[in-house]
């Protein structure tokens, strides 16, 4: 594919846990006109607050299951005994529509995307440090020690995965992160 072709471009964002990559994706979303936002579906519960179709597509294991035999999703991991996937049907209806569509998907996920769509723009976002991430992850006040220190532990091993991504951004100044990667967003869309 190059930059001239008529198909929506797909940009992939993955992050370790806490670094700031779901309010990324929040802004990024709201500053450039026509970006496509994929919903993840799921098997889970939806959680108190959670709207179907915008936080996520709830479904049942029956229907997630046809989905992986018929090739629905573009990927797709059990996780804590729930399914969660992207819609390759969505991806490929936006992009033929000349829409292009942003992902939000941890590193596995984001390999397997890259199977399909090897033109996919990755953009890894980093944390500024190890001590900032914790810093960040311990005031959420959501989680555990045990949960904190597993979470830190995953960071690192998709840390050193992400400098398999085009692009890296480094989350310390919220703004200045946001603005790179617009900027990263917007040099393909005007290539």
């Amino acid at each position: 594919m190059t930059l001239s072709d008529p198909q929506g471009r797909l940009f992939i964002i993955s992050a370790p846990s806490g670094a700031g990559k779901s309010t990324l994706c929040r802004l990024l979303m709201a500053r450039v006109p026509d970006l496509r936002y994929s919903v993840s579906t799921t098997t889970r519960a939806p959680r108190q607050g959670e709207v179907d179709g915008k936080d996520y597509w709830f479904t049942d294991p029956e229907t997630f299951e046809t989905g992986i035999k018929t090739d629905r999703w573009a990927e797709w991991a059990e996780v804590h005994g729930n399914y969660y996937g992207t819609s390759a049907t969505f991806i490929d209806q936006q992009r033929a529509d000349g829409h292009d569509v942003l992902l939000d998907i941890d590193v596995q996920g984001a390999a397997q995307i890259q199977t399909k769509y090897p033109h996919a723009i990755t953009i890894f976002i980093m944390p500024p440090s190890m001590a900032v991430l914790r810093q960040r992850l311990e005031q959420r006040g959501t989680d555990t020690p045990a949960t904190i220190e597993k979470r830190l532990a995953n960071a690192r091993i998709e840390m050193a995965q992400g400098a398999s991504y085009r692009h890296t951004v480094v989350n310390d100044h919220l703004e200045e992160a946001v603005g790179t990667l617009i900027d990263i967003v917007q040099r393909y869309r005007n290539g």
